[in-house]
């Protein structure tokens, strides 16, 4: 760009921002795009500069000659999107890159339509890799739960107690199990070591326990609790030491 056209391209900008343009301008403007043409895609970079509202409502917009050299490749590389190179038969290296500047140049100035669709790839996997898949463990497409609860639960799946909802405190898969006290801390319910016996015996698909085995299994919880009371009580029920008064040898 001489600064002739660098002079034409700040009267087009001064349509936008209303700058008034110098001979002084358009020597600078003309040295920093130096290498970039004075064409409709410098023109389009402007307008699209223009185009774009600033980051800050208050903000003026001004144009500087980075902006138009940014936004003009931005506008070709767009045009480049689908390119792919049309080779021809038998081409030597020095042919090859010279066809494919060529091209590159033609598609990117807009004077070649660009490529409309994405190529895309063909065919499906072949039988080795499918059995090489299968070796490894695939069991087929994947399919899509119907809803987030069993999205949820396929995440979080796994093996022993916490694989299921625990029926006493209907903790979710994968979470502990809760405490029936509230906390501040856990106001749910603080967070159990070992999951509910009755948790763990659904997972190991053990039958529930009968009214009368329950109430075996509390008298025998009771039973236990009462020995271990009265072994503390006993523990500490010792008699005082009777303290003896010896007489005097030889008395």
């Amino acid at each position: 760009m001489n600064p002739e056209e660098a002079a034409a391209l700040l009267a087009h900008c001064s349509g936008f921002d209303n700058r008034q343009p110098s001979l002084a301008a358009a020597k600078s403007w003309a040295s920093a795009l130096r290498d970039v043409p004075f064409d409709q895609d410098a023109r389009d970079a402007v307008a699209a500069y223009y185009t774009t509202p600033p980051q800050n409502p208050s903000e003026r917009l001004w144009i500087l000659p980075h902006h138009v050299r940014t936004l003009r490749t931005k506008i070709r590389n767009a045009r480049l999107e689908n390119f792919q190179y049309e080779p021809v038969g038998d081409e030597s290296v020095p042919e090859y890159l010279a066809r494919l500047r060529g091209q590159v140049r033609a598609i990117a100035s807009g004077h070649v339509t660009p490529p409309a669709g994405r190529l895309a790839l063909e065919g499906g996997p072949s039988k080795q890799f499918m059995q090489e898949l299968e070796a490894r463990g695939w069991e087929g497409n994947r399919t899509v739960p119907d809803s987030d609860e069993e999205t949820l639960a396929a995440a979080v799946r796994r093996s022993g107690p916490l694989g299921i909802i625990c029926p006493a405190c209907a903790a979710e898969i994968g979470f502990p199990c809760k405490s029936g006290r509230a906390t501040p801390k856990h106001p749910l319910g603080k967070p159990l070591p070992k999951p509910h016996s009755v948790r763990m015996r659904a997972a190991a698909g053990e039958p529930e326990l009968t009214t009368e085995q329950l109430a075996a299994q509390e008298q025998q919880i009771r039973e236990a609790s009462r020995r271990a009371l009265a072994r503390i009580e006993a523990e500490q029920d010792i008699p005082d030491a009777e303290i003896v008064d010896e007489e005097p040898a030889g008395e």
